[in-house]
Formats: C-alpha cells, sequence, structure tokens
C-alpha cells in the first residue's frame, strides 16, 4: 500500500505555534511518528508539508495513479480551498482528513471544511494520535 500525507501552511511551526492548541512536538516529530506507524504496518508512506496552496494540488494531482490513499491536515486551507477540494474529487483516490485540535470546538470559521467534503473520514482533536487513526483506516479500506 502506497500513502500519501500532506500537511498544510504552518505546520512546520508544530512546537513553536500556539503550543496551547498545537501541543509542544515539532513536525519533525510528527514526521518521525507517521512514518514509525507506516513502517510498522509495511506502508509504503510519503508525507509532505507546503505552506502553498498550488504546490498541495500539485502533489494531489501528482498521486494520480501511483497512490493507494492520502492523508490530509489541510491545516487553514481547510476553510478556504476550493482548489484542493477539486484536487482531491478529481483524482479519486480514498482520503482522510485530519485535524490536530477539534476545529469543531473553535471559531466558527473553522467549522468549514472544503477539502474535507471530499474526504470519506474526518479525525479532528487526537492530536498526532489522528495520524494513526487515518493510516489504519485507510490501510483496512485497501486490503492491500
Amino acid at each position: 500500500m502506497k500513502l500519501l500525507v500532506i500537511n498544510g501552511p504552518n505546520l512546520n511551526m508544530l512546537g513553536i505555534r500556539e503550543p496551547d492548541i498545537y501541543g509542544r512536538q515539532t513536525y519533525k516529530d510528527l514526521v518521525d511518528y507517521v512514518n514509525q506507524i507506516c513502517a510498522q504496518k509495511g506502508i509504503d508512506c510519503q508525507v509532505f508539508q507546503s505552506n502553498h496552496e498550488g504546490d498541495i494540488v500539485d502533489k494531489i494531482q501528482a498521486a494520480y495513479g501511483n497512490t493507494d490513499g492520502i492523508v490530509i491536515n489541510p491545516a487553514a486551507y481547510t476553510h478556504t480551498s476550493v482548489a484542493i477540494l477539486d484536487a482531491l474529487k478529481a483524482v479519486c483516490i480514498p482520503a482522510v482528513e485530519v485535524h490536530l485540535s477539534d476545529v469543531n470546538s473553535r471559531e466558527s470559521f473553522r467549522h468549514i471544511s472544503y477539502a474535507g467534503m471530499a474526504c470519506e473520514k474526518t479525525y479532528a482533536g487526537f492530536g498526532f494520535e489522528g495520524y494513526k487513526m487515518a493510516i489504519e483506516y485507510l490501510e483496512g479500506k485497501s486490503n492491500l
């Protein structure tokens, strides 16, 4: 099984940015966590982060035909990016949305997820564990 894990803007600042909301673990800690889970499960995983919407769209499009599932934390683009929504819909790859914080208990503008409209599930408020939940969901779905 091949997974693409996409992280959006400011996630590279984990551990620095609002640690009371996002925790004190770093982005490197997150990447190591995801890679460790995938290695234990024999899943081929690529982790990607960008602060640029077009780069995220390009990465989703490039996954077409060679990726079995996408785990995406669109971060701030969750609430603004129809382009990411359209890219996810275009490639028809099973996708799961992840958020470190419980976005539904935060500001009202965070309650709308464009990317989530193209995802099969959303895990929000579980911290790093949400990534594991998303990976396991896609692993169970693929039976590969």
